[in-house]
């Protein structure tokens, strides 16, 4: 690509899904994208068009600072629970089902970008999103994230390591169960130690086989 997109083209591009990054648009505006290596066109009806990772660059053109903890968005897109968040969205029904979509639209990315279509294992899309996939899959799982002053409750957050974050829990159960979940949701997962607090945490990286 060697111009960016029209503004009606990055104005379709914004409104992608966040997690799925399905578009809607024009036949025009969308095969435009397609032409440009922006989007693709699912084989499978009813053919919807979903941005390409050219496509999910451009629409996080300016990328947050992974390490920092996050709410979602004043415009409403949604972001998981990292924990630890000063301003957390309202609990309730409604984010118990605005979560289960968000980890069911992941669930139907991984199965379209995979290249053998598995469900049991993170996407492209995660691997370049380490901290908010993590927390996507303890939040579905139910795990409850810490609150603004650090209570129990899990933290997620971003490591030196180029593929991993970190996962902290006081409890230490529910430190364990949150491994068992990120391993059931295809993560390798261990248990360390660190070495000034003694505070036990979790690694965790995609598993890629």
């Amino acid at each position: 690509m060697t111009r960016p997109p029209t503004a009606a083209q990055r104005r379709v591009i914004d409104a992608a899904d966040p997690v799925t990054g399905r578009l809607r648009g024009t036949e025009a505006q969308l095969a435009a994208l397609v032409k440009r290596g922006l989007a693709f066109r699912h084989p499978r009806p009813p053919h919807d068009h979903f941005l390409t990772p050219t496509g999910h660059r451009i629409r996080e053109a300016e990328p947050v600072e992974p390490a920092k903890a996050e709410a979602p968005a004043a415009g409403g897109v949604f972001a998981a629970r990292i924990g630890g968040e000063e301003d957390p969205p309202r609990s309730g029904p409604g984010r118990v089902r605005e979560v289960h979509s968000a980890w069911q639209g992941l669930l139907e990315l991984r199965r379209m970008t995979n290249p053998d279509g598995a469900t049991d294992r993170p996407c492209g899309w995660e691997r370049t999103h380490l901290v908010q996939a993590a927390a996507l899959a303890l939040e579905a799982a139910g795990h409850r994230p810490a609150g603004p002053d650090l209570e129990a409750g899990y933290r997620v957050r971003a490591t030196p390591q180029p593929e991993a974050v970190a996962v902290h829990e006081p409890d230490g159960a529910r430190l364990r169960d949150c491994a068992a979940t990120l391993e059931g949701a295809g993560w390798q997962v261990g248990e360390h130690t660190e070495p000034r607090t003694r505070a036990r945490y979790l690694l965790a990286s995609p598993r890629r086989a």
